[in-house]
């Protein structure tokens, strides 16, 4: 999966706007959220919630963005 995808972003986004939708994701998908929900959507939530920390510490890097884009 796009790591751009998964936050919802342009590849041409800056840091902030980055930053802005992983905070406005994380708050979304956080498991601490999912209570009350059913298992399986719980279950979906969480990797979601992972999809999300992975592609912003990718992404809030610059070197590691700058190497994810060229791949």
């Amino acid at each position: 999966m796009d790591h751009y995808e998964t936050l919802g972003v342009s590849i041409f986004a800056t840091h902030a706007e980055i930053k802005s939708a992983y905070h406005k994701l994380i708050l979304q998908y956080h498991p601490d959220k999912l209570s009350g929900k059913t298992p399986d959507e719980q279950k979906e939530g969480v990797e979601k919630f992972k999809l999300i920390v992975n592609a912003y510490e990718i992404l809030s890097d610059p070197s590691k963005r700058q190497a994810y884009d060229k791949q």
